[in-house]
């Protein structure tokens, strides 16, 4: 059986990522990325990962699937944060979200799946959601 590592936020898209993976028979494997700490208590309220983590873990206790956290806050502030400051210190408008996809996403948390071994990684980022009538019934694809 393939193993599948999903990026599990806990939100919709990922959530039914998850469930039509596991519903097509792939070993799933959640992992819940942590990608900024304030220690200093300046933002904590406004970046709750704690509670994140919370509801995607009940998404993959609901889904019977193994869940885990990783931790690439000091990843996440090295190769887009600091390079965001920089820019900014320089004059320019950084775009952060690109370097969050490249650096991240794609590559921290694609090292990190491996580690469990998976043929596959998958999120719900960037999904295409559509709607259709099919014989009379509704279909919803993702």
């Amino acid at each position: 059986m393939k193993r599948v590592v999903i990026g599990l936020s806990g939100g919709v898209d990922s959530s039914v990522a998850a469930y039509l993976l596991k519903k097509q028979g792939y070993d799933l494997v959640a992992l819940f990325m942590i990608n900024w700490h304030d220690r200093t208590g300046t933002i904590t309220s406004a970046c709750t990962w704690e509670e994140d983590a919370l509801i995607a873990e009940m998404a993959a206790k609901k889904l019977d699937i193994p869940f885990h956290i990783v931790d690439l806050s000091s990843d996440y502030k090295k190769k887009v944060v600091e390079y965001m400051f920089s820019e900014y210190h320089s004059g320019r408008t950084p775009n952060p979200d690109i370097l969050c996809n490249r650096e991240i996403k794609f590559d921290s948390f694609l090292q990190e799946a491996l580690k469990f071994e998976a043929d596959y990684v998958a999120t719900g980022h960037y999904c295409r959601k559509e709607y259709m009538m099919r014989e009379g019934s509704p279909v919803y694809r993702l």
